[in-house]
């Protein structure tokens, strides 16, 4: 039988925080959307090499409101589970990431991945990264990471466990601390797993970015005590800056019907060793050795580019009704777009094939309302040409495109207009907070009609025309 091959990243562009579930033979992989929406994307597989976007699980302001959260605030790690044939899906909303640390976490939940999902209900604001646990006893129960904002004392300061009543549908009990981590520091992303008579409990650690890694802990009783895997990570790439895929960490673990396992992660794919990351955090697949009774361990501890899956290769079809939104011909409707702080909604945009109607809200500075439609970076080398039909009345009216990080750093070509010249076009850059214009003069538009506007992403570089 011929095998897949998975290519990583296998979400690529950015898709963090990953966190994979299978049911049957159907896998499913979570991601962090932060201050966009919908919030939470979620992909589907049949042989873990070839994934498709079911969409966002968050997709009403009622589940999800982003008004005036901080950049990369929001939507953190999602954690899919499945019992009683009910999927369960817990997040953190982060609405501070200093200071105290505001982080609500909610569970919803639905009968399908595809949704609709519940009304989000709040869960502890203890800390971030929570996941759910379904003990073979049937019960169940919530881990996150604790943050401490106490001077002198450790801001990640270890995993807790709290017991989380399915029957009920809330937290019941005391959190307890389970782990303090490693001396990598920064213990978060918890997942628990039972096997072989374990406890194993997998960890983030060192950070998000070059000291990432992958801990793996266990323990013969849930409460702990967890003794770390004297082998050290189960993967990083910390110590080899040559390799393609740096920044691993934030796993999830998943079993095929046949008893094979794997392991999804966060990773990065800077332009030069230790350089720009400009696709963001992605997310790739490993194959995990396993032996009965002992650890989950990556070959060699390091990511890989390719794997080899022993499951017959099932990549969707062109034709397939699975998702009929994920082509090219659903125009904005389709799953690649996303909306920056506020769910879509005719209030404020209509789509209709492949013209897309805005009203304008703020400015690429606001955290409140902006009025932008975008799609993730895949390739670090791609462009996206859009005509754009806009009479501005004066300079404080501006439509066109951007290369958007967050609110402090963009490009923005925009149509607007400007005293003695009319209407026009003109670039801006927001560059750490700062308001530039970096090719100078606004040239000079006729008064009406469409204006073609292009953006093209090579490596390191944003060019506008």
């Amino acid at each position: 039988m011929p095998s897949a091959v998975a290519r990583n990243p296998v979400l690529r562009g950015s898709h963090p925080d990953p966190s994979i579930l299978r049911v049957g033979e159907d896998y499913y992989i979570a991601t962090s959307t932060f201050e966009w929406c919908p919030g939470v994307r979620i992909h589907h597989s049949r042989d873990l090499a070839d994934w498709r976007c079911l969409g966002g699980a968050l997709t009403r302001e009622e589940q999800l409101d982003l008004t005036g959260v901080p950049d990369s605030g929001g939507v953190w790690a999602p954690a899919l589970s499945h019992a009683d044939g009910l999927f369960y899906l817990v997040y953190s909303d982060v609405e501070s990431s200093g200071g105290f640390w505001d982080t609500p976490n909610f569970v919803v939940t639905a009968a399908s991945p595809q949704g609709p999902w519940s009304d989000p209900v709040p869960l502890h604001a203890r800390g971030f990264d929570p996941s759910l646990f379904h003990d073979d006893d049937g019960r169940s129960w919530l881990l996150s990471n604790r943050c401490d904002w106490r001077p002198g004392m450790p801001w990640a300061s270890g995993i807790i466990v709290q017991e989380y009543s399915r029957a009920e549908g809330k937290l019941i009990g005391t959190p307890e601390v389970i782990f303090k981590g490693t001396g990598a520091g920064y213990t978060e992303g918890p997942h628990l797993y039972r096997r072989d008579g374990w406890y194993y409990l997998v960890t983030a650690e060192g950070g998000t970015d070059w000291e990432h890694q992958v801990t793996v802990a266990r323990s013969r009783s849930l409460p702990g005590p967890y003794e770390p895997d004297p082998a050290g990570p189960a993967l990083t790439a910390r110590h080899d800056p040559s390799l393609t895929l740096q920044k691993a960490g934030h796993a999830s673990l998943v079993d095929t019907p046949g008893g094979d396992w794997f392991l999804v992660h966060l990773t990065s794919r800077p332009l030069t060793p230790r350089g720009r990351c400009t696709l963001g955090r992605e997310t790739a697949l490993q194959r995990v050795d396993w032996p009965a009774g002992g650890w989950p361990r990556v070959e060699g501890g390091v990511p890989a580019e390719t794997v080899q899956i022993p499951l017959e290769p099932r990549p969707w079809s062109a034709g397939s009704t699975e998702n009929a939104q994920d082509t090219e011909d659903a125009g904005w409707a389709g799953t690649e777009w996303s909306t920056l702080r506020r769910p879509a909604s005719e209030e404020w945009m209509t789509a209709t094939g492949d013209h897309l109607r805005l009203r304008g809200g703020q400015s690429p500075w606001s955290r409140v309302r902006p009025s932008l439609v975008a799609r993730r970076a895949t390739s670090t080398r791609c462009h996206l040409t859009v005509p754009v039909d806009f009479a501005p009345e004066d300079f404080q009216q501006l439509a066109g495109i951007t290369a958007y990080y967050n609110t402090q750093n963009w490009y923005l070509l925009a149509v607007t207009r400007r005293e003695g010249i009319g209407r026009c076009l003109e670039l801006l850059a927001g560059d750490r907070g700062e308001v530039g214009t970096p090719a100078g003069a606004p040239i000079g538009l006729p008064d009406a009609g469409p204006v073609h506007l292009r953006t093209e992403l090579r490596d390191a570089e944003a060019r506008f025309s």
